[in-house]
């Protein structure tokens, strides 16, 4: 009987401790988690219209939530929009308006770059810190983008950085700070970082800022996944129409149609760029990718498993989005003469129906999904047409979460919380400002508007004004500018009135005597460029391979020589070649000894914003020729047994596949004996 009564009793207390943890959690604030994407277009979720990508987590999301349909980023690339999304402000007012590496000026280019800032101001008050200050505890995992240590933003904890692989080792700062062993995926150990802090914080409420680094590239999928994709792929009908299509630069020389076909059958970098013209893919059919969006849904699967596990998924507000458009694009100039796998390295996906990518102003490159689960308050499967932006999201948590608004900070952001509600709600006219050229395309730099159904962008090189209906041309196809003067006069004066409102730099002519805003950068001139090339290059090289000899080097931009560290090896030599057409020569004269088998072998990788070919050749023989992509170093064997007892002249050629980050990373170069 005591036993039974014993029993009884802890069973009775099981029951209030779990009731008094229920109650505690309804007391408690709720959590939030910002599920941030990088460059996830919305077409590339499967809520959103996408056949290839499969997005289960996404998607029940959607189902559980609200999906905005006209959801948008304040910029079409990535440290702009990041920086709204924490202080409420435009970033013409911030004056943070590119990312911040930013493209260097180019010759050809009219205009000089704007000024501009390259970190978030101290004196921001960002949304992580005013949560903080009401008890959250907060914490930022994966691309902050803004310079700073996420914690001078408001951050309790931080894992950030920049991913140069998706596979271990990562590059950067995540090798010492995001534990992962060989073999170990960048998306998934984000998750387990993210996953760890809350269940840490159970107890109190928290704000976590997941930032994937994922889909950006190096477009690197799950190797599991990759093969899946594979497969379906493989099992899919034909996708009609054309892979990719050249897409001129509005605010640049007027190109005829048979100008333009002629343009797609010549794929060199100096054609393109006199011409103002981009390659952008037309079709999801980019295995790689499809991997990466998978994992990135994963991991929305698994956090939402814990918070349910915990107790807390009905206490829990998700929102989900990206910082930009997709990158249907290539990050710097890509031709498509390529092999499909390398071709799959550097273009991610289509935007289509939407016009452009990442880096425009076009829809493709702005407008990106948008979910809000918010337990309790949002209707299952519920569609807004509400018109959203990056500036909005701050003003909307403090309303959700009923803390006091704060509009001297959150300036330019509007409380979408009635659209949450299928209230009427307009948010009124929302606006763009990229003073500078674009990275993903030779595109002038330029403003815009959407006010209604209407949208106009204004291009400052050459003054170009185009106007679209979005409700009746959501691919931006037709161009009203000429035939609704009204319209577009009333959009530019408003767009105009705005910028001087929130003081937006301009973009400014370049003289004889003008000189770049304070912080530009700038591509070297010719001259200074030949002079640069003159290094201690060759003397490096012996220092690495003793015996080795060098020419043809060029690149003086990536400063061609020894690097400490480089992906996570030591003692790494970086060549580069001297122009697309000479290829850099790495050579050595070797008498191959008898009686024992002699190898070559060598390691090598490229960097992530570029690949390069190599090529072998023994005595003038090639005997290997391969592309170096996918930034993962490897390692290669060349027997010269067959040459014994005579000498032999070894060349390793980093030759140009492109003309964008051709230098070739060489870990080590050796000859040896093997037994």
């Amino acid at each position: 009987m005591r036993t039974r009564q014993t029993v009884q009793m802890l069973a009775l207390c099981a029951t209030l401790s779990l009731i008094a943890c229920v109650e505690l959690h309804a007391q408690q604030k709720p959590n939030v988690i910002f599920f941030l994407v990088d460059d996830l277009g919305q077409r590339d979720v499967g809520c959103y219209g996408s056949r290839f990508y499969e997005t289960p987590a996404i998607d029940q999301l959607a189902k559980e939530g609200m999906l905005f349909d006209n959801a948008y980023s304040t910029c079409h690339v990535c440290s702009p929009s990041r920086a709204s999304i924490l202080t409420g402000k435009y970033p013409a007012r911030t004056n943070l308006t590119e990312w911040l590496g930013g493209r260097p000026e180019r010759e050809y280019e009219k205009l000089h770059h704007a000024e501009k800032l390259t970190s978030l101001p101290d004196e921001e008050i960002t949304l992580a810190e005013t949560l903080k200050q009401h008890g959250y505890a907060t914490a930022n995992y994966g691309k902050a983008h803004l310079r700073k240590d996420p914690k001078t933003y408001g951050f309790d904890e931080d894992i950030t950085g920049w991913v140069r692989s998706y596979y271990h080792p990562f590059g950067g700062e995540y090798n010492k700070t995001l534990p992962a062993k060989e073999g170990d995926y960048y998306t998934d150990k984000l998750t387990d970082a993210a996953i760890d802090f809350i269940e840490r914080n159970k107890d109190k409420p928290f704000f976590v800022h997941l930032e994937h680094f994922s889909v950006h590239d190096p477009i690197q999928g799950r190797k599991d996944l990759v093969q899946k994709y594979e497969k379906k792929l493989a099992t899919m009908p034909h996708q009609e129409g054309p892979d990719y299509i050249l897409e001129p630069n509005p605010d640049g020389p007027a190109i005829s149609g048979d100008k333009l076909k002629a343009l797609e059958g010549n794929d060199s970098s100096e054609s393109h760029q006199n011409e103002r013209v981009w390659w952008v893919k037309q079709k999801q059919d980019n295995v790689e990718f499809a991997g990466m969006v998978e994992a990135t849904d994963e991991s929305l699967g698994r956090i939402r498993a814990k918070l349910k596990e915990l107790g807390l998924d009905e206490n829990t507000i998700i929102i989900f989005t990206s910082d930009n458009g997709g990158m249907a694009a290539s990050n710097q100039y890509r031709g498509i003469n390529h092999p499909r796998e390398s071709l799959n390295s550097r273009f991610a996906s289509s935007n289509l129906p939407l016009r452009g990518a990442k880096g425009w102003n076009y829809e493709g490159g702005i407008r990106v999904p948008l979910i809000v689960h918010w337990p309790g308050k949002t209707q299952p499967s519920s569609n807004s047409q509400a018109i959203v932006t990056g500036t909005d999201y701050y003003p909307t948590l403090l309303e959700m979460l009923k803390l006091p608004a704060l509009p001297d900070q959150h300036k330019d952001g509007r409380s979408f919380v009635p659209a949450l509600a299928e209230e009427d709600y307009d948010r009124g006219p929302i606006y763009w400002h990229f003073p500078h050229y674009s990275n993903h395309g030779f595109q002038s730099p330029n403003g815009a508007i959407r006010s209604g159904r209407h949208k106009l962008i204004e291009y400052y090189e050459n003054g170009t004004v185009q106007l679209f209906d979005l409700e009746n041309d959501i691919g931006e196809q037709n161009d009203l500018a000429e035939s609704q003067p009204e319209i577009a006069q009333k959009l530019k004066k408003m767009l105009h009135d705005w910028r001087d409102k929130v003081d937006a730099k301009m973009p400014y002519p370049k003289t004889a005597t003008s000189k770049p805003a304070p912080g530009a950068r700038v591509t070297r001139p010719a001259a200074k460029r030949a002079a640069l090339t003159d290094s201690n290059l060759p003397a490096d090289v012996e220092k690495f391979a003793p015996g080795w000899t060098i020419k043809n080097w060029g690149g003086p931009g990536m400063k061609p020589g020894l690097r400490k560290e480089w992906a996570g090896r030591q003692n790494v030599l970086l060549t580069h070649p001297r122009s697309r057409d000479v290829p850099c020569v790495l050579s050595r004269r070797v008498e191959v000894p008898t009686g024992r088998k002699t190898a070559l072998r060598f390691a090598v990788t490229n960097h992530p914003e570029g690949d390069w070919t190599l090529v072998v050749r023994v005595d003038g023989k090639e005997v290997l020729k391969q592309s170096v992509e996918d930034f993962n170093w490897k390692e290669f064997r060349i027997d010269l047994t067959k040459h014994a007892g005579k000498t032999v002249n070894i060349e390793l050629e980093n030759r140009a596949s492109d003309w964008a980050f051709e230098a070739a990373y060489w870990s080590r170069i050796e000859l040896q004996d093997e037994k």
